[in-house]
């Protein structure tokens, strides 16, 4: 998953300067793409800009150099729209980041649309664990270097345990959020969670 979606994906929310883009990475959007760099950030801007997915305001601002606040353009925000909405191939890891990026800007979708994308990700999901839970995952050391096989097997039987435990949540909260779309149950559940918030 490209930078640049992401960025177009933040500044159609909100335009911003490559600063503020760089404190949204290391802040909230932080697992959606890890160890984002300030150049990195910039030099995206400067190939989208080019692109004209992007254009930029100088504000002007005391000291040596002023900023740049960026919005997306048109033809930048159709790109963004083309990947969001369109096909979803699910990668081997659950955990990697593209799906939860979709989620998180489930504002430009339908409701539609996200249910459609969580109904890929169930299958794919579903149909990894009916084919890899109960695989044969015994081996038989053969290089002739010390190795502790009982070790690396009951290490490699936690191992398997564990992803068996987070692959079945992230299922689990893939069909409790589909549940709460198709009952509209999701939008209460945020408004009531804003509200004790407030109480805090």
């Amino acid at each position: 998953m490209k930078l640049e979606l992401l960025l177009l994906g933040i500044l159609g929310v909100r335009p911003a300067t490559g600063y503020e883009l760089k404190k949204f990475f290391d802040n909230h959007g932080r697992f959606l793409r890890s160890n984002t760099q300030m150049s990195q950030v910039y030099r995206a801007l400067a190939r989208m800009s080019d692109d004209g997915w992007v254009r930029f305001e100088i504000d002007p601002r005391p000291g040596p150099q002023d900023a740049k606040t960026y919005h997306v353009t048109p033809e930048g925000m159709t790109v963004f729209l083309d990947w969001l909405t369109g096909p979803y191939q699910p990668p081997s890891k659950f955990t990697d980041p593209e799906f939860a990026a979709r989620l998180s800007f489930a504002g430009f979708m339908t409701e539609e649309q996200v249910l459609e994308l969580i109904e890929v990700e169930l299958g794919a999901r579903r149909d990894q664990v009916a084919r890899f839970r109960d695989r044969d995952r015994t081996f038989t050391p053969a290089s002739g270097f010390p190795f502790d096989h009982e070790l690396a097997t009951a290490i490699g039987d936690r191992l398997h345990q564990w992803g068996n435990e987070a692959v079945d949540r992230h299922i689990e909260h893939l069909e409790l959020l589909r549940e709460e779309l198709l009952d509209s149950r999701l939008r209460e559940n945020i408004g009531a969670s804003t509200a004790v918030d407030e109480k805090r």
